[in-house]
């Protein structure tokens, strides 16, 4: 299996109020992503030096957009997500059928945890029960997908294909922002906005469409809390000693 490091970071959050309805939706949710992510996984890390929250990222790249592309993208979303104080790891899944590969050398295919996101590149928005946006659409907790033609339309306007990748790491961190942040989470600046203009994709090739420091503060108390619910189903459960 190829590995490949990058260092990142990354924000959002408004945290889950009870565990049971993180459990909830993350069955929900588990459901829908089961249809559509078989694949194996390529490792892409992403971290920045100091101490941060990690959230892992399964990349499931429907449509077909280069490697170079995909790369450079997670690490503009990587750069603005670390900006609010999170460390991306980025799971990039091929999406051929992982043949002899076995599940548990395979982790795109491992249960989904509190601290696990599942991103899909989409081409164009697909019909479905869900509203669609201009970028993308996020299904909380765990769901968010990005449109690849959003990014390549905005980049043509402009007569600059290399703005293509940024324009899409950009609508990357939007839509995580979502899903830490929650679906009402838009905002009158920063990368939150709702509508993006001329000016929001200078900021965005620049390098200023940013999370706002409360949102930062909001992503990181929402990790803390899924980090939390993580540690709790990771700890041993007792043994009950049978009657004799």
């Amino acid at each position: 299996m190829k590995i490949r490091a990058r260092k990142q970071r990354s924000p959002f959050g408004q945290p889950f109020r009870v565990r049971v309805f993180l459990r909830l939706r993350l069955s929900f949710v588990v459901s829908l992503v089961a249809l559509t992510s078989f694949a194996i996984p390529e490792r892409v890390f992403a971290g920045v030096e100091g101490s941060g929250q990690t959230i892992r990222v399964r990349v499931n790249n429907y449509a077909q957009a280069s490697p170079v592309t995909i790369a450079r993208a997670e690490s503009e979303a990587g750069r603005i997500l670390g900006r609010a104080g999170l460390r991306m790891v980025w799971l990039d899944c091929p999406m051929e059928h992982f043949g002899g590969v076995h599940v548990e050398q395979n982790a795109c295919l491992e249960p989904l945890e509190a601290t696990d996101i599942v991103l899909r590149v989409l081409s164009e928005p697909s019909k479905n029960r869900f509203q669609d946006t201009v970028f993308g659409t996020a299904v909380v907790p765990i769901l968010a997908s990005v449109y690849y033609d959003y990014a390549l339309r905005t980049a043509e306007r402009d007569n600059a294909a290399f703005e293509a990748p940024i324009i899409l790491g950009c609508v990357i961190a939007h839509e995580i922002g979502h899903l830490l942040l929650g679906t009402n989470s838009h905002s009158g600046s920063g990368v939150m906005q709702r509508r993006w203009e001329r000016r929001q994709i200078r900021q965005a090739m620049t390098g200023t469409l940013l999370f706002t420091p409360e949102q930062a503060k909001l992503i990181q108390a929402e990790m803390e809390t899924r980090m939390a619910a993580s540690a709790i189903d990771h700890q041993p459960r007792p043994i009950s000693a049978s009657a004799e």
